[in-house]
């Protein structure tokens, strides 16, 4: 089991930027690779960013490539998301999700694990 925090959302204007920090507790940190999701209001959940046990592979969705940013530190527990240049279609709450069974992975089915959210709103 590992439960799973996420902080760092809030309001910013377009062109700001935001930190999402998830904080991991439960079982080894490092034997979970990572991942950070959104959900928009009457949409589905979307795959942002992904990254490996290691942190030595990230993987991004195609909307957020060049402006977003995944990493871990695995001595604090903790993934992160940078998130720079934002836009008001980037609204929406962030989850962020833990799967021991893949190296990386892309999909809402392949993760075991989610936290609750963050809202992150980004004004025009």
């Amino acid at each position: 089991q590992v439960q799973l925090v996420e902080s760092g959302g809030g309001l910013v204007q377009a062109g700001g930027s935001l930190r999402l920090s998830c904080a991991a507790s439960g079982r080894t940190f490092s034997t979970y690779a990572m991942g950070w999701f959104r959900q928009a209001p009457g949409k589905e959940r979307e795959f942002v960013a992904g990254i490996s046990r290691s942190g030595g592979s990230t993987v991004y969705a195609d909307s957020v490539k060049g402006r977003f940013t995944i990493s871990r530190d695995n001595a604090k527990n903790t993934v992160y998301l940078q998130m720079n240049n934002l836009k008001p279609e980037d609204t929406a709450v962030y989850h962020c999700a833990a799967t021991i069974k893949f190296i990386i992975a892309t999909k809402t089915a392949m993760y075991d694990y989610w936290g609750q959210g963050t809202q992150v709103t980004v004004s025009s």
